[in-house]
């Protein structure tokens, strides 16, 4: 591997696990490169992992129909969306599916638009929109691989959703928003950044912590037998539950310092690298 390998980060974090038994990836950023794909040699590596009784699930922001590519690819038993507010299986029968509350998704709307966010509601599996001028509709097209359904008005979806997502192109302004609006609703929603130009509230009390749970529960691991890897803010709650976790190259630094281990960016197959370096050694049947 080059000198630019993944490196520990954290000495202060409890030590790595030293036996895995499961992994559990974030997507966007992570998983897929910056087209929006699996390299073959991520699709290897994941092969490799199973061979040596490792089992591999992921967990995205992405509305679960969003994900079929990315199943496929990787032939996934179990995968979790809305950072894991639905729980499935690779053939899309659902395990789990939690709502926001619609008081929630309510105040949230009413304290976004008017600082000039716009407003996506994923429900009844569809993605609905306001604004279809709106900067990231092309890319969030390609990236869930389905189109949205423009509305006058969201009406009684907002009782029905599983995200709603606040995009703006003030990266600052969103920055700002999230403990904001996290204390407005309260119990009735998550808030968290899935990515700098999206402000996302899901289901109440689920988070990918909380699909690393359930996932490490129906495949009968233990939390120290699992690792974990992702880039962004969102992805923290897997690292406070898994027993070893790995920061993309790409990551913010926030988490960086909260991994204990760095790998490669997404460009550079950094999952295949951490599963080559990091959680193949510690495979439960190696």
């Amino acid at each position: 591997m080059s000198e630019t390998a993944p490196q520990p980060t954290s000495p202060t974090k409890t030590a790595p696990s030293s036996r895995i038994r499961l992994m559990v990836s974030d997507v966007d950023g992570t998983l897929v490169n910056r087209e929006k794909a699996v390299a073959p040699a991520t699709v290897e590596a994941v092969r490799r992992l199973r061979a040596a009784g490792v089992a591999f699930a992921a967990v995205s922001a992405r509305p679960p129909r969003g994900m079929k590519l990315l199943v496929d690819a990787l032939n996934l038993d179990l995968f979790g969306g809305f950072n894991g507010g639905s729980i499935l299986r690779g053939d899309f029968s659902v395990l789990e599916e939690h709502l926001i509350a619609a008081g929630a998704v309510r105040e949230g709307i009413a304290m976004m638009a008017p600082r000039g966010a716009y407003v996506w509601v994923f429900a009844d599996n569809e993605w609905y929109i306001a604004d279809p001028e709106n900067p990231y509709v092309a890319g969030e097209t390609r990236t869930v691989a389905f189109p949205p359904t423009v509305v006058s008005d969201f009406g009684d979806h907002v009782t029905r959703a599983g995200k709603i997502v606040f995009s703006s192109t003030d990266f600052d302004m969103l920055a700002a928003s999230e403990p904001e609006l996290q204390a407005l609703v309260g119990e009735g929603a998550t808030a968290r950044r899935s990515q700098a130009k999206y402000l996302d509230l899901t289901p109440p009390g689920t988070d990918k912590g909380y699909a690393v749970r359930a996932f490490a529960r129906l495949y009968g691991v233990a939390l120290d037998e699992v690792a974990v890897i992702g880039d962004m803010a969102n992805d923290l709650p897997m690292f406070e539950v898994g027993g070893l976790s790995i920061a993309m190259g790409n990551a913010a630094d926030e988490v960086k310092a909260r991994a204990h281990f760095e790998t490669l960016s997404n460009a550079e197959d950094g999952v295949a690298a951490a599963i080559e370096r990091f959680v193949l050694p510690r495979a439960a049947g190696a």
